[in-house]
């Protein structure tokens, strides 16, 4: 046991941050809040900040005193609410809480809202850890982004969460080290450009998914360090693949040790419990009207760019901090409307900052409403995101394809409204997490009829996927087509992968990636009407839909889905050009599990179609999918 220090000192000069803070714009208030390497004066110290502008007293425990109650008095730096204390003799690991002596004298030991590293489950205080000096090795991906036009890249995104992606043969998790090789190769082989990592900020139950953080500048120490984690980004960017983070400022848990109540009174939430209770999450929201809680929410995604080289922050629940209503309360803004002001406010301000700062990032909003220009620029009037999930497109699509192919004939708008608004926004065509889990069933069982035939539509639905205007997310199991729904206690059911189908599936998805990197049409002008043309809109009785997409420099891709188990031989297909025209993808064929050895070519006929000079008529395999190019011109 080490002998408690009670060596400390007061620093003077941290008032133009604690200012800053107050005033909601110190941006990287996480070099200043927390605890901080300090030299001055040749002196070396550990800084410890934290804001707790009601607290009566605030006193620093910890491995470094014995967690002695008394001896590391904290002191405010003026009337900013802020607590200060330099500390000697820290060192890296060092556990820590700050006991909070609120004003009717309950006591408190919380966590720290800034810190960098926290301890492992079911434990609860944070660690001192620094976080420079590691040696990053992603330069040339870094400057390869900076050239990228993101709207006009593919990007085909795996959803994955780390706690059940894999897990050894005893239960325990896989690593950040370990996952630098086994999930970095995995992605990587399957084509995707991204990953998306559902939240590891860190939390306390394994069940929330980690999306009820409690230190949102600290990634999950289940599966290591930080410096860890900047390894498993690192090695995702040797890849060239990108890496996204799920980030939750809408609402934190409640656990004691944790923001809730932090220095006795509503701190992080309102203190109108009313507000400040989210019923439907067992949690708090945050207070968007507090200029500390909006800095507190900047600095957090800001610091994900600055320490982890991350690509991307998808936010979640976007919808809720929009409306005062949105869980059926009846709260109203002082115009009588239910639009949460102040919340606007923050996200205009939120994603300014963040392109100031990477202009090449990735903002996503998951957002499940009719919000208007949630993708235009602030200066436009928007919110500043530059992605949003397209959950339009991704319900009305899953309750098309789990009809039977009997009744889809009657429901054929299903399939074609999407088109209506895809160019409203820049979409991202979503089939998450939230698709698979509680008894909403796996992908593969979403799909009507017998074993072979869900194979065929599951492959069929991706195909259209990826024919569809807008980039491409995929949870992880989706593309081993597991039977299982997902549960977030095991791993996926890796041992499909024992069964032929499955197999073939894996290669389907595979090489659907790989295509799609290649194929610039797919990606050009997804936000652009003149990257898409209908040739098939209309043919409900048979549940055919054709259409093209259309690279910058015009070339064209012809998609062409049947959503019914019947051959449709002979079916016509308008073409501009006279030649002869390729199947360059076909969901049918046997190495993907489908019945075909090979794809035909199809000559031209000047025959008129779809206001098209020429025609070729194709065999549209039953509950398949095609994707037709012309190769050469006909020679005279």
């Amino acid at each position: 046991m080490k002998k408690p220090i009670v060596n400390y000192y007061y620093t003077e000069n941290g008032e133009e941050d604690a200012y800053l803070f107050n005033k909601g714009i110190n941006e990287k208030s996480y070099e200043f809040l927390g605890a901080h390497k300090y030299i001055e004066d040749d002196k070396e110290t550990v800084r410890f900040v934290v804001w707790a502008p009601n607290a009566k007293y605030v006193n620093l425990v910890g491995d470094f005193n014995d967690w002695d109650d008394y001896n590391l008095p904290m002191k405010m730096i003026g009337e900013t609410g802020i607590w200060i204390i330099n500390v000697f003799g820290v060192e890296e690991y060092d556990s820590y809480k700050y006991r909070i002596v609120t004003k009717n004298d309950e006591i408190k030991y919380k966590a720290d809202p800034y810190a960098f590293h926290a301890e492992l489950k079911p434990k609860t205080a944070s660690k001192y850890y620094d976080l420079k000096g590691y040696k990053w090795n992603d330069k040339r991906w870094l400057n390869k982004k900076k050239k990228t036009d993101i709207y006009k890249s593919p990007m085909s995104i795996y959803e994955v969460n780390l706690a059940s992606w894999k897990k050894k043969d005893n239960g325990d998790y896989y690593s950040y080290v370990e996952l630098a090789d086994e999930l970095v190769n995995y992605v990587k082989e399957m084509g995707y450009t991204h990953v998306e990592i559902m939240p590891i900020t860190e939390y306390p139950f394994d069940g929330s998914w980690g999306y009820q953080t409690t230190g949102y500048f600290a990634p999950t120490s289940r599966f290591g360090t930080p410096k860890d984690f900047m390894y498993l980004v690192d090695k995702f960017h040797q890849k060239n693949i990108g890496v996204i983070l799920d980030w939750v400022p809408v609402h934190f848990c409640k656990d004691d040790f944790g923001l809730a109540r932090f220095d006795g009174t509503g701190l992080y939430e309102s203190q109108n419990t009313y507000e400040a209770e989210n019923e439907q999450w067992g949690t708090l929201n945050f207070d968007f009207r507090k200029n500390e809680v909006r800095n507190f929410l900047i600095s957090s995604a800001l610091y994900w760019h600055d320490y982890y080289h991350i690509d991307g922050i998808r936010v979640d629940a976007v919808a809720y901090m929009l409306y005062l209503n949105f869980t059926g309360k009846d709260i109203k803004n002082e115009d009588g409307g239910n639009e949460n002001k102040e919340a606007v406010s923050f996200i205009r301000e939120l994603n300014t900052i963040i392109f100031k700062n990477y202009p090449n990032t990735l903002m996503i909003a998951e957002e499940s409403t009719a919000w208007p220009n949630i993708t235009m620029p602030v200066e436009l009037d928007g919110l500043g995101f530059n992605y949003k999930w397209n959950m339009g497109w991704m319900n009305d699509t899953l309750k098309y394809i789990k009809l039977d192919p009997l009744f889809r004939k009657d429901h054929h708008d299903l399939l074609t409204f999407s088109l209506i608004y895809a160019f409203s926004e820049n979409y991202i065509l979503p089939f998450s997490h939230d698709e698979v889990v509680h008894m909403k069933g796996s992908m593969i069982n979403k799909m009507p009829g017998e074993y072979s035939e869900k194979f065929d539509s599951l492959r069929l639905l991706m195909m259209y996927m990826y024919g569809h205007p807008g980039k491409k997310l995929n949870f992880m199991g989706n593309e081993i087509a597991q039977f299982d729904e997902w549960n977030e206690w095991d791993s996926i059911t890796w041992g499909v992968l024992d069964f032929e189908k499955h197999v073939r599936y894996k290669k389907f998805i595979s090489e659907l990636n790989n295509f799609y990197r290649k194929e610039k049409a797919l990606w050009e002008e997804d936000f652009d009407h003149k990257g898409f043309n209908w040739l098939e809109v209309d043919n409900n009785k048979e549940s055919v839909v054709i259409f093209e997409r259309i690279s910058d420099k015009g070339e064209k891709l012809i998609c062409a889905y049947n959503f019914t188990p019947v051959l449709r031989k002979n079916y016509p297909i308008g073409v501009d050009k006279e030649g002869t025209y390729s199947v360059v993808l076909n969901s049918d064929m046997q190495k993907y599990g489908g019945n075909l050895l090979r794809n035909k070519a199809y000559k031209t006929k000047k025959e008129e179609i779809h206001s098209k000079k020429y025609s070729i008529r194709v065999d549209l395999p039953p509950l398949g999918a095609m994707f037709i190019k012309m190769k050469q011109k006909n020679r005279r």
